[in-house]
């Protein structure tokens, strides 16, 4: 194959987070407005060109007030961050259908180089002749890394949310025509 511009299909696509609540449960999250820029060979990713947006006040953790919390100044302040970026800037290949992409990402105005687990999962023909692509995404953030700083101290000790956040998405494209 050659490389490529594959156009993001955010209907069977996904965006999840989760993050430990007073140190010992896991609240899981995602946003529902996302988009990607892909230039690729989706059999060797090593020479692709990927840029990643999130719309942030998108955030959906299943609860309102929560969910109005992360977009507030204390966690995401989506009225002057309202994005996170990812650009891709080196690309490993560490198995047969295994890479590492490693990229700038901007979150809350800091930018740093963050290394993701990306698999190609597969390509196929959909029922109306496009032809698709799928990659399934795992990686880990830290937080305070990004001035996310905000906590409350817990009683017994500990603190209320977590710093690690695991970020995990599938990601399914369709060829550019």
């Amino acid at each position: 194959m050659t490389k490529s511009k594959w156009n993001l299909d955010p209907t069977h696509s996904g965006v999840d987070f989760s993050v430990k609540h007073m140190m010992f449960a896991t609240v899981k999250g995602g946003f529902t407005s996302f988009d990607a820029e892909i230039e690729t060979d989706p059999t060797d990713l090593t020479t692709a060109d990927i840029t990643f947006t999130v719309d942030l006040a998108s955030v959906d953790t299943r609860n309102e007030d929560r969910d109005n919390h992360l977009r507030s100044a204390d966690f995401f302040d989506v009225e002057n961050h309202p994005k996170m970026t990812f650009t891709s800037t080196a690309i490993e290949k560490t198995d047969e259908n295994e890479y590492n992409v490693t990229g700038n990402l901007t979150l809350h105005g800091v930018t740093k180089s963050e290394t993701f687990v990306v698999t190609f999962e597969g390509t196929g023909i959909d029922p109306w002749g496009n032809e698709k692509v799928g990659f399934g995404v795992e990686g880990k953030l830290k937080r305070s890394d990004y001035g996310l700083t905000w906590n409350a101290t817990l009683e017994a000790g500990g603190v209320l949310v977590g710093d690690q956040i695991k970020v995990s998405l599938q990601l399914q494209a369709a060829k550019a025509k």
